[in-house]
């Protein structure tokens, strides 16, 4: 397994007292350590104006690029610093050679460290404290380089992928999954939310109360990805990777353990061995308590090591069950639930 990070991805500092700080990629790092059994770390190239330009307006890039080596506000919640274009240009360089480690042979899964992140981002602007989206430049990528036409995007942080989703809604070769805490930041994301013209159906949203438990977000993973994943029978499975569903995130209100973010990887692990040949990369997307980052993101990889998720045995709460039946009834429109 592949790993990606790199030192300039700490070099993107939005300011003082700002969440999405510099020391989340150091406490995965301390974590994680240098070596690890059955994973190498790799550093990941600039992704140049051509590739972030297949899902970014080709304004938004050239004003992104204009701003490197300088200061900026993009957005209420989105600041630049003099490294921070190049730190997104490199986190969006790692989705681009994550995708091709995968097609080269060269690894089955990969994991990139990455930040800023950007499931937030829109074709043509910053949000939510994402610049570029990595997931959607990696599906891109697959389909332009490797001619692949269908993707699973799977995306359990806390918060909506709102950005994601509008980038394919209309495109019926990715199918887009979202598990998120609702009414939240964004306010996108609602169960009926499906798509639109020839992606009606590939949107897939479960909407989930604050409160909501490592087995809500099994029962999801388990009684809607996965029946849909295998109709829809994905070629490769991209994951937008937030760890903000953590109880311990200053963020959320979720109730997530480290343990249970394990639980879904080891679904997505299962779905991209049953119908992508393996072919997995995660994405990390948010995650503020430092320490319950390091944990999920660790108990990730020891996943994609080739390690048991441990055995869960808690039971799904009432408001969970309930919204995750709620998704199962819009969605019978389009799959087999």
């Amino acid at each position: 397994m592949l790993l990606y990070g790199a030192p300039a991805m700490v070099e993107h500092d939005p300011g003082f007292g700002h969440p999405e700080q510099p020391d989340r990629l150091r406490a995965i790092h301390d974590r994680l350590g240098t070596t690890r059994r059955g994973s190498v770390w790799h550093t990941p190239p600039l992704a140049d104006a051509d590739v972030l330009r297949r899902v970014h307006a080709a304004s938004y890039v050239d004003r992104i690029f204009a701003l490197a080596g300088r200061s900026a506000t993009l957005d209420p919640d989105t600041a630049l610093s003099d490294g921070s274009v190049e730190a997104a240009r490199r986190a969006a360089g790692a989705a681009v050679s994550a995708v091709d480690a995968l097609y080269s042979g060269e690894a089955e899964r990969t994991f990139a460290m990455v930040r800023p992140p950007g499931h937030h981002a829109l074709a043509d602007r910053a949000m939510g404290f994402c610049v570029f989206n990595n997931v959607a430049v990696a599906a891109a990528h697959a389909r332009a380089v490797h001619g692949v036409q269908r993707i699973l995007v799977v995306d359990w942080d806390v918060h909506h992928g709102n950005g994601t989703e509008a980038m394919f809604a209309d495109d019926p070769g990715v199918l887009f999954f979202s598990t998120h805490q609702a009414p939240f930041y964004p306010g996108t994301g609602a169960v009926r939310q499906q798509g639109r013209g020839a992606g009606l159906g590939r949107t897939v949203n479960v909407p989930l109360p604050a409160g909501s438990t490592d087995a809500d977000l099994r029962l999801a993973f388990t009684e809607v990805l996965r029946p849909v994943a295998e109709q829809f029978a994905p070629e490769l499975v991209l994951v937008s990777a937030g760890f903000d569903a953590h109880a311990d995130d200053p963020l959320g209100q979720m109730e997530l353990s480290e343990e249970g973010f394990a639980d879904l990887c080891a679904e997505v692990v299962a779905i991209a061995e049953r119908d992508a040949g393996g072919r997995l990369a995660l994405f990390l997307e948010g995650g503020y308590d430092l320490d319950a980052l390091a944990r999920s993101v660790a108990a990730c990889v020891e996943v994609l090591e080739g390690r048991a998720a441990p055995e869960q045995r808690d039971v799904a709460t009432t408001a969970g069950v309930a919204a995750v039946r709620a998704a199962q009834d819009v969605q019978r429109t389009h799959w087999r639930l």
